[in-house]
């Protein structure tokens, strides 16, 4: 009867999945840091921890781009600053070991092109055992500077370069024929549909 029960009790364990739950969700720096954000959002921003990069953005034309899912991955950024009502993504917050001031590694340098190029700021906080709310503040304040700054580049840019679809209204960009007569030239399409039939040549 003792055999029995033991090997029912492994037979029950070994149906068991593979899951356990981790002991901490958020490492010591990050949780100081989490509840310094707390305390400078207060009612301004509902703030959350470890959001996936997939869930923040999506890539224009991905048949194009695939190579660019990869960067996307299984990533997160450490934190996200969202509105309080609709939830929309309003500041992102990464935790970065600290580095020289002349130096920057490249996966710190794209997440910041990412954020930068979606116009949503990122603010990139060292390391630390404690933080002061000034410090943090200083820091949003330039990224949200830096957004906008990027922002007005990009609108002289499309004002000057890039028409508005004839059809749609919305802003075109840079497409190659794939096939047929003007296969490899160039030409302003739709963003959100290739097929569309309102493009305009590059000259």
């Amino acid at each position: 009867m003792t055999e029995l029960l033991t090997n029912g009790s492994e037979e029950a364990q070994d149906e068991l999945l593979p899951y356990r739950l981790r002991e901490h969700f958020l490492n010591t720096p990050e949780l100081i840091l989490y509840r310094a954000l707390r305390e400078m959002a207060g009612e301004r921003y509902v703030v959350f921890a470890k959001v996936a990069l997939n869930d923040i953005f999506f890539i224009v034309r991905p048949n194009e781009n695939v190579h660019y899912f990869n960067k996307l991955f299984r990533k997160h950024v450490d934190f996200l600053l969202c509105h309080p009502q609709s939830l929309k993504p309003q500041i992102g917050v990464e935790l970065v070991r600290p580095i020289p001031k002349s130096g920057t590694r490249s996966a710190d340098q794209f997440i910041e092109d990412m954020f930068l190029t979606a116009g949503l700021p990122l603010v990139q906080i060292p390391s630390n055992d404690r933080y002061e709310i000034p410090e943090i503040i200083a820091l949003f304040q330039a990224a949200l500077a830096k957004v906008k700054q990027m922002e007005r580049r990009l609108a002289e840019l499309s004002r000057d370069a890039i028409p508005m679809c004839p059809g749609g209204g919305k802003m075109m960009v840079l497409r190659t024929h794939r096939s047929g007569p003007p296969a490899g030239q160039l030409y302003y399409g739709w963003i959100d549909n290739p097929a569309c039939p309102g493009n305009v040549p590059v000259k």
